[in-house]
């Protein structure tokens, strides 16, 4: 029999008064908005490249995103998918399961429905909208991407330097200045995302200051720090001296592409260069997604332009990288699981393949806050229902989440934690001002 203990509570959603309710009824409206301006302002480069077809595309393309606005904004029913791309079977599918989950068998509508489905459904409505020929292949989101990399230039330029300096004395160092280096090049990785462009609705969110000099004052801001776990479940897979199989498999879930791709690149980095890790695979997007999300394109472009800097060191992570590449130690991956609503606990079943992939790795690093409202189903979670029970059944492999808090769900802190942190500052969950380190390995 389920007591109350077991039972999974309800989803976030926009019909509560919350921030679910200001994303829907505030946020996703802005980001359409500048995505019908982006289309509209590229007209006269649609027609350079495709004539009067082009024309014809990007006027399609803002009527049918305006009439999704307006849908959105007057809490019309969701609709089903009219394309023809692979995933949108299973798109249409999640929709009848939602219905299924419908109280009094209401239509499943924007702010009726859960948050997670709804703002993923948005996302994949633009590319309904830019999915027929000839500008299927434009990038609405491209022009904020390139801005918040350029505009991170010093910040980047500063930790690649400190990477490359690090590890010109890398075999002097101790296994306690090791870990030290390791636990920067975490927070960093975890600071980087603060960089969400999402959450600013496109506005400028770049990382202007060097990220090594704010560690210590972001300290207290780690909510849940299981650093030492990561690095004690990637020091057990440390092989005896001169062996091949020395280091860990990481995968890591990425999030935003600008500064903080930079910054999970740096880290895998560290991971390779120090023999932590003998292998990194990286997980993307299948296409532009939640604005800042990373594409293929966005994570070979960032490599590019890290190679092409003036700066030396900057310039020599990037040759670096592109090596990792080549000789297969690093490797890009998408799957299209990462661009459909279903809470990480659908894994298993919804997508086997990439669920076994996962089971092969030692350690996974899941970046940002979507995905750790997935992983936790983004629902109204207890704070200190540990992490563990929230995962529901997604154990592929020990995995970690690095996210700064941008979303009303965090569990496994301690008792009264959350409590404290609501009466001091109310929204702590949602101003992306906290952070944690929360790992979890499966029994």
């Amino acid at each position: 029999m389920e007591t109350d203990q077991d039972k999974t509570p309800q989803s976030l959603s926009a019909k509560f008064e919350s921030f679910a309710y200001l994303t829907v009824r505030d946020r996703l409206p802005t980001i359409l908005t500048k995505v019908i301006d982006t289309i509209h302002r590229n007209k006269n480069s649609f027609f350079e490249e495709h004539g009067e077809e082009g024309v014809s595309a990007e006027k399609r393309a803002i009527s049918f995103l305006s009439k999704l606005r307006n849908e959105l904004q007057t809490d019309k029913p969701v609709l089903p998918l009219t394309d023809e791309a692979e995933d949108a079977a299973a798109w249409n599918e999640y929709i009848h399961r939602q219905q299924d989950l419908m109280e009094n068998k209401q239509p499943v509508s924007w702010f009726k429905s859960p948050w997670l489905y709804v703002e993923c459904y948005m996302y994949r409505r633009i590319q309904e909208a830019l999915w027929l020929p000839p500008i299927c292949d434009f990038d609405v989101f491209k022009e904020a991407k390139t801005q918040s990399f350029f505009e991170s230039q010093q910040a980047t330029i500063s930790l690649c330097t400190y990477l490359r300096d690090l590890l010109t004395g890398v075999d002097k160092l101790t296994e306690n200045q090791l870990f030290d280096a390791f636990l920067k090049f975490l927070q960093v990785s975890l600071w980087g995302n603060k960089c969400d462009l999402s959450i600013s609705a496109g506005q400028d969110n770049s990382q202007k200051s060097s990220p090594i000099d704010s560690l210590a004052d972001l300290q207290r801001f780690i909510l849940v720090d299981d650093s030492d776990k990561v690095w004690s479940a990637l020091m057990a897979l440390q092989g005896s001296v001169g062996t091949e199989k020395s280091g860990a498999r990481v995968d890591i879930v990425l999030d935003n592409s600008g500064f903080e791709l930079v910054t999970d690149l740096v880290l895998a980095d560290f991971l390779i260069s120090v023999g932590q890790a003998k292998e990194v695979r990286f997980h993307g997007k299948c296409f532009p997604w939640f604005v800042s999300d990373v594409t293929k394109k966005d994570f070979h472009w960032t490599i590019s332009q890290t190679m092409a800097s003036n700066h030396r060191q900057m310039s020599a992570c990037g040759v670096q990288w592109k090596r990792f590449l080549k000789e297969g130690v690093w490797s890009y991956h998408d799957h299209q699981f990462w661009t459909l609503p279903n809470e990480f606990c659908d894994m298993r079943a919804d997508a086997a393949d990439l669920y076994s992939t996962l089971q092969a790795s030692d350690l996974i690093l899941f970046k940002g806050d979507l995905n750790y409202r997935k992983l936790t189903g983004d629902r109204d979670w207890e704070h200190t229902v540990p992490f563990g029970r929230a995962l529901r059944g997604f154990h592929p492999a020990p995995l970690c989440s690095l996210r700064t808090l941008k979303a009303n769900v965090q569990v496994g802190l301690q008792s009264d934690q959350g409590e404290k942190l609501t009466s001091q500052e109310p929204d702590w969950m949602t101003v992306g001002k906290y952070g944690i380190v929360q790992f979890f390995c499966p029994p």
